[in-house]
């Protein structure tokens, strides 16, 4: 097998989804563009050289469908010899493009990839794409489907999480990214969005709320008890029977936010590498992705990131920094109880609670935002995963060169 190496990765800064949000404008293809153009400038790549180009989208329909990938190859300028291709897992669709294309340099079928993603969440409604597991009922009793946010309620009433838990939390996240920002942490790796003419459209992440505290996400209302009254709180405890009923404790606080953004990741083998004069920052060790319940649906991340463990050959004391998106509050604190992790290790410069999670893309940027932290701190190795609808999980494991 042939090593697959990380040379390079960029993303945008995370704009809200809404119609005043400041990458409103930017459709998913330009937004995906400007991430290839950065990644063929800053290594002076010639894109001829460049196998494939694997985008990942949680909602592959209208303008940001029928293959992103290639239609945003073309955008950037890249050489029309360079074929693209667009996948979807859902919340980890970034980073299951990561892996596609890694794994496509481990076969020895490529050498020089790039595993990127994409999400305007503005201008394409998380949903969009349908799907039989809301609208198909012999689907949905069968697997006794219920929307995420319910499961989120789910496994925190399971696990014993209270509001105030995941209040305290998620004010941490936002610390930690206000932080991050103001120490220039993400400066090598963010860039500025620019419109049709080149006028400046967002240089930081514009959902943070910076100086966010407690007090402030105590009073924010239950965001799925509505839902949860509307016959999903009943699917669910039949499942779980032994409930007596879902605490509805996840809000709009203490959950990812809506955002528009993408990110890229540029993979090569080391012969590539060499012959163009790029020098390795990581390698990619292993990845695996697995199912888990569909009613509960986020408890993924643990099966993923002990399988993505054992095909690597390690153990859990051998990762020195966890990155696991911020799906929902619950999701983290249930992962770092199952996993016996310090808050210390994980998410060390917030996550999608503080700035958002444009599904499509966060797989990809938060790879390489711990990429980033582990050569600030001089660490080695780092997991990097996701939990994902209808009950999967993605994980990837790197280490530094």
């Amino acid at each position: 097998m042939t090593g697959a190496y990380i040379f390079d990765h960029v993303r945008t800064p995370r704009g809200k989804a809404r119609a005043n949000g400041a990458l409103h404008s930017v459709t998913s293809v330009e937004l995906l563009g400007q991430v290839l153009q950065q990644l063929r400038d800053r290594n002076g790549l010639d894109t001829s050289l460049v196998e494939d180009v694997v985008a990942g989208c949680g909602s592959p329909v209208g303008e940001q469908g029928s293959a992103i990938g290639r239609a945003a190859c073309l955008y950037a300028d890249y050489s029309i010899t360079c074929p693209g291709q667009q996948i979807s897992r859902f919340c980890s669709s970034g980073l299951e493009a990561i892996n596609i294309a890694a794994a496509k340099v481990m076969a020895g079928q490529c050498d020089l990839t790039i595993g990127c993603g994409v999400e305007s969440m503005s201008r394409i409604p998380i949903g969009s794409s349908g799907g039989a597991w809301s609208s198909d009922p012999s689907l949905a009793y069968k697997i006794q489907y219920i929307p995420q946010g319910i499961s989120a309620d789910l496994i925190a009433t399971r696990n014993g999480i209270s509001r105030v838990d995941l209040d305290l939390y998620s004010v941490e996240s936002q610390r930690r990214a206000s932080h991050a920002w103001e120490q220039g942490y993400f400066d090598r790796s963010v860039f500025t969005v620019i419109d049709d003419i080149g006028m400046p459209l967002l240089s930081r992440d514009e959902y943070i709320r910076a100086g966010t505290r407690f007090e402030d996400l105590a009073k924010l209302p239950s965001a799925f008890e509505a839902m949860g009254a509307n016959a999903f709180d009943a699917q669910a405890l039949l499942k779980f029977p032994e409930l007596e009923r879902i605490a509805h404790v996840h809000t709009a606080g203490n959950s990812s936010g809506l955002v528009d953004g993408a990110a890229g990741v540029l993979i090569g083998s080391k012969k590539m590498g060499d012959a163009l004069g790029l020098k390795p920052r990581a390698k990619i060790r292993s990845f695996a992705s697995i199912g888990s319940d569909p009613t509960e649906m986020l408890t993924g991340p643990t099966p993923a990131a002990l399988l993505s463990l054992k095909k690597a050959g390690m153990n859990r004391s051998d990762i020195d920094l966890f990155e696991l998106n911020e799906a929902f509050a619950a999701v983290v604190l249930v992962f770092m109880s199952e996993m016996n992790i310090t808050h210390d290790c994980i998410n060390v410069n917030g996550g999608a609670i503080a700035m958002g999670h444009p599904i499509g893309a966060t797989g990809a940027m938060i790879l390489g935002t711990v990429l980033d932290e582990l050569e600030r701190r001089d660490k080695s190795t780092s997991l990097i995963n996701l939990c994902v609808g209808a009950g999967m999980g993605t994980a990837t494991i790197i280490e530094r060169v």
